[in-house]
């Protein structure tokens, strides 16, 4: 048998390069870069082995390492899990940044490679700089957090393990019912220790989506219970996006009538004009689809695990409808006393199709359907209008935005109030041009996310649409989109706060504390007016303040012209949002307070939860 003498770090680099990947009939690298930031875990060995393929691997620079995280996890997610980038960092500190990220990317079903530098598995030079020692177990490192937060978890102690290891972390990257974050923890010697590979170790690997068939039985029985329906509601997740099913769904609901609402991660499954595309749905969705859910008979759900937000946390839908669950993960597909139908959509939904052939749903829901999503589409126009007013509130700036978009942009986002206007009011007939981190709802995932994006769809621009508390929590990467090329524009709404959790604290029956800077300790004179204009030029992009709506548009037509990125900053109201469409969220308000509004929201709380019984 024929052997190469390698470093485990330099063979693990080999693999990864002759891992590719078959998108639309091209063969692709699976692995197209690694993120780095080097440090005294991971520069001498992985750092060596990742400079020799340079060439063919190409390693980018970021500063921050939970930020490189998100950068990666969002170029997954835009080109549908098909490609996947690496994140390596040192032991201590800059490992254990990357957790956070990692959980995004489990939350979301994301796939991502970290690759934390660990301490010496020798145990020699213990305890080094950096290292969290245990007490009771010297097996445990800090890289151990991120068990919890990864699909696959691995510490490779010998540099042979990986023969093993890999393909079982490249299996989990690229399978449909596992995918999610892989974590090889690498001790900094074991990385620098070679072994004799076998050269077929190093062999070219093509992957292609597993596409599993539903079951026979399971099928004929959804069959049965859609031909039942005179009311169905189809809504649609993520996983119509990662399964390609984008054609099959629009072929299938079209046929017969279907309306469609989009969960955050469904959101561009279809145009926004489509004839069955009733919008949003749920706690920050619009009217109409939630309307719909609370009055269907049948909920038919392509690739969504319907977490609370999708589903008014349990209260939204109405109780005595049925559900059909269509998924790859049986984990799913069973939640919400589901009857599942385990498969893959873009399969699932063509048998579906064909299968219900002769039947029709009610031709009075039908015109229902149609009829509210005419005026939800009116709403949005009105809402998302220039009202001239003094401090606009974040659904004119969403319009602002979302009218410079082309079509073939992308917006992103993540966290705060944001992400419930964007998923009512947001229009986009790109299959790609929404762009949200809900699963776990990100605070920082904005900017860094931004830059992902842009690297997966370089022809698109990619708005960036941020509140001030998450720009502030994570904004180094704007230096490293303009350092490595990947423009992006950036609208910063500055409600000075936590505008957001401000507005939900006072609906629980609290007062304004510690969200808004004018609520918070701070010394007589306030918290500062942070110029984050002045900010974003500090770290080399263009940047504005405006005053208005229309000063804002003007703005942007100037961005979008730069060839660098551009950042925005625009005062918003903190007390508006969209009052239209959306639902109750559960979020627990106390039995007992002395306050008279907390007993209120108490009484309130109680009345939903009652109807979130029944559903249970």
């Amino acid at each position: 048998m024929q052997t190469i003498k390698l470093t485990m770090a330099q063979a693990l680099v080999r693999y990864l390069v002759a891992q590719k990947v078959m998108v639309d009939g091209e063969v692709k690298p699976l692995f197209p870069g690694v993120w780095a930031i080097f440090g005294h875990g991971n520069v001498a060995g992985l750092g060596e082995a990742l400079y020799q393929a340079r060439d063919v691997l190409p390693t980018y620079r970021a500063h921050n390492e939970q930020g490189m995280a998100h950068a990666a996890i969002a170029y997954a997610k835009t080109l549908n899990r098909q490609q996947v980038m690496a994140c390596t960092a040192s032991a201590g500190p800059g490992s254990t940044n990357m957790v956070t990220a990692a959980a995004v990317a489990h939350v979301n079903r994301l796939p991502v490679l970290l690759l934390p530098g660990d301490t010496f598995a020798t145990r020699m030079p213990d305890p080094v700089l950096q290292q969290v020692e245990s007490f009771h177990d010297h097996t445990l490192t800090s890289n151990d957090c991120f068990k919890p937060v990864s699909r696959f978890f691995d510490r490779i102690t010998r540099p042979e393990q990986l023969l093993t290891s890999l393909p079982q972390a490249v299996r989990v990257l690229t399978d449909p019912l596992e995918c999610g974050p892989v974590t090889l923890a690498l001790p900094q010697d074991i990385q620098t220790f070679a072994f004799d590979y076998p050269a077929h170790f190093f062999d070219e690997k093509i992957h292609r989506l597993r596409r599993q068939a539903p079951d026979r039985d399971e099928l004929e029985s959804a069959l049965a219970l859609i031909r039942q329906a005179k009311k169905p509601l189809v809504i649609a997740g993520g996983g119509a996006h990662y399964s390609g099913a984008l054609e099959e769904l629009d072929a299938l609901v079209s046929r017969y009538h279907l309306p469609v609402g989009e969960t955050q991660a469904g959101k561009g499954a279809l145009p926004w004009d489509h004839a069955q595309n009733t919008g949003s749905i749920g706690v920050t969705g619009g009217a109409a689809a939630n309307a719909l859910a609370a009055e269907a008979d049948l909920i038919v759900a392509v690739g969504t695990r319907l977490g609370d937000f999708a589903s008014g946390s349990r209260a939204m839908i109405n109780p005595d409808a049925k559900l059909l669950s269509i998924n790859v993960a049986s984990f799913d597909a069973v939640k919400h006393k589901g009857q599942a139908l385990v498969g893959d959509a873009k399969l699932t939904l063509a048998e579906l199709a064909d299968g219900l052939e002769g039947w029709q749903p009610d031709g009075a829901w039908i015109e229902l359907a149609a009829s509210l999503r005419a005026d939800w589409n009116r709403t949005v126009e009105k809402v998302t209008a220039d009202r001239g007013t003094p401090l606009p509130c974040d659904a004119e700036v969403v319009g602002a935005v979302n009218r410079a978009a082309g079509e073939r942009d992308i917006v992103v986002c993540a966290a705060g109030g944001l992400p419930g206007e964007l998923q009512k009011l947001w229009r986009t007939r790109f299959d790609r041009g929404y762009h949200m981190e809900y699963g776990y709802s990100c605070m920082g995932y904005e900017l860094a996310g931004g830059v992902g994006v842009k690297m997966a769809k370089p022809d698109s621009e990619v708005f960036v649409m941020v509140g001030d508390g998450s720009y502030l929590m994570l904004n180094s990467e704007i230096a490293t989109s303009v350092m490595l090329g990947h423009k992006i524009i950036a609208v910063v709404l500055d409600n000075r706060g936590y505008g957001c959790i401000h507005r939900l604290q006072q609906f629980c029956g609290g007062p304004g504390f510690n969200n808004m800077l004018e609520d918070c300790l701070s010394v007589e004179a306030g918290a500062p007016k942070t110029d984050f204009a002045a900010h974003a030029r500090a770290l080399g992009a263009q940047a504005e303040q405006v005053g208005n709506i229309a000063e804002l548009e003007a703005a942007l037509t100037r961005a979008k012209a730069s060839a660098s990125s551009y950042v925005i900053a625009i005062d918003t109201d903190a007390l508006a949002d969209t009052q239209e469409g959306g639902t109750w969220w559960d979020v627990a308000v106390p039995e007992v307070s002395e306050r008279a509004e907390v007993r209120t929201a108490r009484e309130r709380y109680e009345r939903y939860k009652a109807r979130q019984f029944s559903n249970l």
